[in-house]
């Protein structure tokens, strides 16, 4: 969080008292008995009838098996209406001057997307563990890969180990808009196109 962005002690308490509710919602939203949750998530009933009541706070260690239970992201759980509306609302990063990313999933320790729009950056080439998957949306992105020097149009992918020196950016002087998917190395993304060969 930035500066002048905290949180008073009667928003966590609002918020917190929130989350029972919600828990319930998602959970009957998807058809759940407490007992069937009960066994995807490892935690008893009656921990979870407490906190769907507010009867016991939520700590992470609750709550991230939830979360991956109903497979949603953990602030759905945190900030999302308890009113089982499925829209999700995405909060913009400014990062460098120009450079805005936007988060589309949350999910703990799993493939990350991301939309990014990009203006001019320092080219440097980085090395990270994980898998990188590009796809331009608008403009032309400039990608070094190693040795190697692309240029990919609106529509086109490109997928890579980021173990390799990398980096990308605008090709020309003007920003150029991306999904970006992130994932942990080995996680690929599988990208299949066309309809499936007939045996």
């Amino acid at each position: 969080m930035g500066e002048g962005s905290g949180v008073t002690d009667g928003e966590i308490a609002e918020i917190l008292d929130g989350i029972g509710p919600r828990l319930r919602a998602v959970r009957r939203g998807r058809g759940l008995t407490l007992e069937a949750l009960a066994r995807d998530t490892g935690i008893s009933v009656s921990t979870l009838s407490r906190l769907e009541s507010g009867k016991r706070r939520p700590t992470l260690e609750l709550l991230i098996p939830l979360a991956r239970a109903h497979r949603v992201a953990l602030d759905q759980l945190i900030a999302a209406p308890a009113t089982g509306d499925p829209r999700v609302h995405l909060t913009p990063f400014q990062r460098e001057r120009g450079n805005v990313l936007v988060p589309l999933t949350q999910y703990p320790g799993r493939l990350q997307v991301y939309k990014q729009v990009l203006t001019h950056r320092e080219c440097k080439l980085v090395t990270h563990t994980g898998y990188e998957w590009l796809y331009v949306l608008a403009g032309e992105l400039q990608l070094l890969l190693g040795d190697q020097e692309f240029t990919l149009r609106p529509g086109e992918v490109a997928e890579f180990d980021t173990t390799e020196p990398h980096w990308f950016g605008p090709a020309g002087g003007t920003a150029v808009e991306v999904l970006h998917l992130f994932g942990p190395h080995g996680d690929q993304a599988v990208v299949r196109t066309g309809p499936s060969a007939k045996p």
